[in-house]
């Protein structure tokens, strides 16, 4: 067994065999570093698990001062403080766990006790008993790395996200400085998804990360937010320009294509930008207008950045004040359906209507019209309750004008979050029993874009129900981003076509003949054809030439209540 030759003297004193006995039981010591510094810090003792905890060999280490072996520069002022306060004053160093230095300058965590020996001689020596801590230091950090890093692109994740950003704060809010964030989107990342599958949405998502993350300028934090999300923090600018120019060098890391395998795919993002503190001065209010900013340049075209604004901060204000009413409007009953006719082009007969909402506030306060409080509905869980009001409504309106000898057919608008609800297709189904009524008695109106996001039990329930007989219609047809080639994998009936190809069709050749084509491809496909927002005679006429099956608008009749609908009925 090695050890510093001064301990191993002839001396027979008790005290000397003491020591000799105690520095050979400590020398072997698995996992606890023995150290033993003199007055001028300078190593008298170092033990084989020193070895392996440090690197160095005790040759190495015998004669050279503390500091110059272990301790880490921020550290080395005040271990020199502490030793000279218990050599001078007699005050302990605390037992504590530290993170020191090894050979090769890696970090060694350790929980470090202190002895000192001969404390009242002229040479007072001071034992370090260092228990060696990397195994819980590394579990402890990969326990925190799992808790702040997003599995699936290595980067920062929501929870990181967040504490650094109050870091920044306290940074950045001690002085006159500002900094920012930009909240990017992927655009259309869910048609990669329904296009090539969602492995390889993922390997999307991870190369998007990677592009972004090898792009970083010094300081600067990306971070993934959640689903196709990704936050990036700029911790300094000194103007607004500095955060556009950020966004815009983000923006063309989307101009070539992310290889995929064999494919290549060319996707672009949508950027908000909040600062702080012209735009909030914590963090989830900085992310939440950022967000918002974000949604704006979605809304403006995509593949752009917005940045956060007073008018859209006014906005932002107006949907909270409807969003508040909203809750209590259906506490109150403040809701009513209207029902817009949909005529036969042949006979000008009424075959079936669509319920519409309206919300008739009783605050004394005007009107709200759809376009307004629906968005702001579809952004929370209340679309789904009115959604529901709206199916239990629309069914008692049936049975009743059934008891009255008229049968009508009312379609019903479905929003996204209503089909996603596992629920959805039995509760509907309990509903419609429980009103007497059958699933030709009722049609669902769904968007093109709800469509696209529908996974396979939401389509397998909607082809089940087509197939019992209910009518299923792809709503304002022509105004999203679908291919025709979904048309033959949606379980539909109808196609309403969007007015916005049928007003200027009469006299705008071109838009005569994309109205014509999109008839042509639905008759070919065995779908009824309905258009929406016929206001003239020309357009009803001209309509009708093109063998369009239904038609709704303005020419042909308003929204009208319940009582005025069954007039169409009566001879």
């Amino acid at each position: 067994m090695r050890s510093d030759n001064r301990y191993h003297s002839d001396s027979t004193t008790d005290e000397d065999s003491v020591e000799s006995l105690f520095l050979q039981l400590i020398d072997a010591l698995p996992k606890v570093s023995v150290q033993g510094y003199d007055k001028h810090r300078r190593v008298i003792y170092w033990n084989q698990s020193s070895e392996e905890v440090y690197g160095y060999t005790r040759e190495e280490a015998l004669g050279r001062k503390l500091e110059e072996l272990i301790i880490p520069d921020h550290m080395i002022d005040g271990v020199i403080q502490l030793h000279r306060d218990w050599v001078e004053k007699g005050v302990p160093i605390p037992s504590s766990e530290l993170l020191l230095t090894g050979k090769g300058g890696g970090p060694v965590p350790v929980f470090s006790s202190h002895v000192m020996l001969k404390q009242h001689t002229d040479s007072p020596e001071m034992f370090c008993i260092d228990v060696d801590f990397r195994e819980q230091y590394e579990a402890r950090e990969t326990l925190r790395r799992m808790a702040t890093t997003d599995p699936l692109t290595d980067l920062p994740n929501r929870r990181y996200l967040e504490s650094e950003l109050e870091k920044v704060i306290s940074q950045v809010g001690a002085g006159p400085g500002e900094f920012a964030i930009l909240f990017i989107d992927l655009d259309m990342f869910k048609d990669v998804n329904d296009t090539l599958g969602h492995t390889w949405g993922d390997r999307l998502l991870h190369s998007v990360a990677a592009r972004m993350q090898s792009n970083l300028a010094d300081g600067e934090v990306l971070a993934r937010f959640g689903g196709d999300e990704f936050v990036l923090v700029i911790p300094r600018i000194s103007s607004a320009n500095d955060a556009q120019t950020v966004a815009m060098r983000v923006l063309d890391l989307f101009r070539s294509s992310f290889s995929l395998g064999s494919e290549n795919v060319y996707i672009t993002s949508s950027i908000g930008i909040s600062r702080y503190p012209v735009d909030g001065q914590q963090p989830e209010e900085l992310l939440k207008n950022a967000d918002a900013a974000m949604y704006q340049a979605k809304e403006s075209g995509r593949n752009r950045c917005q940045f956060f604004t007073s008018a859209l901060s006014d906005k932002l204000r107006v949907q909270r004040d409807i969003s508040n009413r909203l809750h209590r409007s259906l506490e109150n009953g403040e809701f009513e359906l209207v029902y817009q006719p949909q005529f036969e082009m042949n006979d000008q007969t009424v075959s079936s209507c669509e319920a519409l909402l309206r919300w008739r506030p009783r605050d004394g306060g005007p009107a709200v019209p759809p376009d307004l409080f629906i968005p702001v509905a579809e952004r929370s869980d209340l679309i789904i309750h009115m959604g529901d009001w709206v199916l239990e409504q629309a069914c008692a309106q049936v049975s009743q004008w059934k008891k009255d000898g008229f049968n009508i057919r009312v379609d019903i608008n479905v929003s996204g979050k209503q089909l996603e609800q596992a629920d959805f297709f039995e509760s509907l189904d309990a509903t419609i029993a429980r009103f007497g009524l059958s699933p030709e008695d009722l049609g669902l109106e769904l968007t093109e874009h709800v469509l696209i996001r529908s996974n396979d039990r939401m389509l397998d329930g909607l082809r089940a129900l087509r197939d019992r007989g209910m009518t299923i219609s792809i709503d304002d047809f022509g105004t999203g981003y679908s291919s025709l080639n979904y048309l033959k994998v949606f379980p539909i009936t109808h196609l309403k076509i969007d007015r916005s190809f049928v007003v200027e069709a009469p006299e705008n050749d071109l838009d005569g003949a994309l109205l014509e084509a999109i008839v042509s491809v639905g008759h070919g496909l065995r779908l009824e054809i309905v258009v929406e927002g016929v206001e003239t005679e020309e357009q009803a006429v001209f309509c009708k030439a093109l063998n369009i099956d239904y038609a709704q608008g303005f020419w042909y009749s308003r929204p009208v209540s319940a009582e005025d609908v069954v007039s169409f009925f009566k001879p």
